[in-house]
């Protein structure tokens, strides 16, 4: 039994025609430094990236998100990330890839850990809710920031940067 790990890379992030984070690439001292500035304005739909992989020696079980992220201003707070999937198995579904829809979302609520600025976090994400993923599939994930507190209170000033996203699962 193995791990078989997935990185999503912010770089490798695509997008809808409206409500999408900034890329940013900033300049640090000694390494520069690459993310999505997710915002928080409750009165906008939640910003949100997609990106797609083939779900190669898929088992069994729930899939694994482990996101990295650090605010751009904030020092306190909270923030909630969603994710959700989308799968298709080619030459079996019967469906319209433009428009499938994504099965309903996890999210996970994650606390700021104070006082230091672009302190870096992460937090963890169980996607139960997987669309009929089969091995090979063909999978597009969707992550968000809750920004407008649908699912939990998120009360985090400031941008949210996403530097890394890992999606992981089992091969049994």
């Amino acid at each position: 039994m193995a791990t078989v790990p997935i990185e999503l890379h912010p770089e490798e992030a695509q997008y809808l025609a409206a409500n999408f984070p900034q890329y940013l690439s900033t300049k640090g001292t000694n390494f520069p430094v690459s993310g999505l500035a997710f915002a928080p304005n409750s009165a906008n739909p939640d910003e949100a990236a997609f990106w797609k992989f083939k779900a190669l020696n898929y088992g069994t079980g729930n899939l694994t998100l482990d996101l990295d992220w650090y605010a751009a201003t904030a020092t306190t707070g909270t923030l909630v990330w969603e994710a959700q999937l989308a799968c298709v198995t080619p030459d079996t579904d019967n469906i319209n890839v433009e428009t499938k829809a994504f099965a309903t979302l996890n999210f996970v609520q994650d606390t700021h850990l104070g006082t230091t600025g672009k302190r870096p976090h992460r937090c963890t994400i169980t996607l139960t809710n997987l669309d009929s993923l089969a091995v090979n599939d063909e999978v597009w994930i969707r992550i968000a920031r809750d920004a407008n507190s649908t699912n939990a209170t998120d009360n985090m000033a400031g941008d949210a940067i996403l530097t890394l996203a890992v999606l992981s699962y089992s091969d049994t």
